[in-house]
């Protein structure tokens, strides 16, 4: 099943939904993909004109591939402007992914700040070759994510750059779909903690919690579109580590912010 495929899966049943090993990392489903499924069930609970504006995710504990799922939203108040709610993922009786968003309305305002220019690199074409998906040493869900580097050094290559960076995208998704905030946070989450970039040898590394805010409206992309993406390591020590990222479209429009905390076991 490839991402739409999922993202269909939950709308239709959200209380029972397999994730096929094809998106795992590591012992766990990729967590980008368990994100866009528990904010999928939450914005259908969502009233209509209230766009994401923001998710914080809790990554409790590994989501096994290959075993039933269940997506469960609590809606906490629903105000005049903004709506907010919790999410539940749980498998085997257990909570693995914890999510607290808030849907808003757009109002008038006199406060009209522009974002900061997006991070200069490499065209797409100029960027280095893309991030093959090789069975046993990527990601299983690398096969499903293109990754093209053109900052900072890959996972396990000795590079002590504080950035990371390149252009993203979907692959295989049967055409050119809308993107969506779902899709955004598959790209985004689809790059590994920096921190890896600095070992000599490979070592597991994940994110346990994990903030992104939405630029809306999202600018009309479809998924067959390349998008920007540079994150940048502020503090690591005693296996923890604290990055900002963003992501842009090529034209260098913001479409999201994005802060986590990855651990890393090494």
């Amino acid at each position: 099943m490839n991402f739409s495929q999922l993202l269909k899966a939950v709308r239709l049943h959200p209380q029972a939904v397999s994730i096929p090993a094809s998106w795992a990392q590591g012992r766990a489903c990729f967590g980008g993909l368990m994100a866009a499924l528990l904010y999928e069930t939450m914005r259908a609970k969502t009233s209509p004109g209230r766009p994401v504006r923001s998710l914080a995710i809790t990554f409790v504990g590994p989501a096994e591939p290959d075993v039933p799922i269940s997506f469960e939203v609590e809606l906490l108040r629903e105000g005049k402007a903004v709506s907010s709610l919790l999410g539940r993922a749980m498998q085997n009786g257990q909570v693995v992914t914890l999510m607290q968003g808030s849907f808003g309305g757009g109002r008038e305002s006199v406060v009209d700040v522009a974002a900061l220019p997006a991070v200069e690199m490499r065209s797409v074409d100029e960027s280095a070759t893309e991030l093959p998906y090789i069975k046993g040493i990527t990601p299983e869900f690398m096969q499903h994510v293109s990754l093209r580097w053109a900052i900072g050094g890959i996972p396990f290559s000795n590079n002590h750059s504080r950035s990371m960076g390149g252009w993203v995208r979907l692959r295989d998704e049967g055409g050119d779909e809308t993107l969506s905030e779902a899709h955004l946070l598959a790209l985004v989450d689809a790059w590994p903690p920096t921190l890896l970039s600095h070992l000599k040898r490979p070592a597991a590394g994940s994110t346990l919690t994990w903030t992104i805010e939405f630029v809306q409206p999202v600018p009309s992309l479809t998924t067959l579109d390349w998008c920007k993406y540079c994150v940048q390591t502020e503090h690591a020590r005693d296996g923890y580590g604290h990055a900002a990222s963003a992501l842009w479209t090529d034209k260098g429009e913001l479409l999201a912010i994005s802060r986590q905390t990855v651990t890393v076991f090494a």
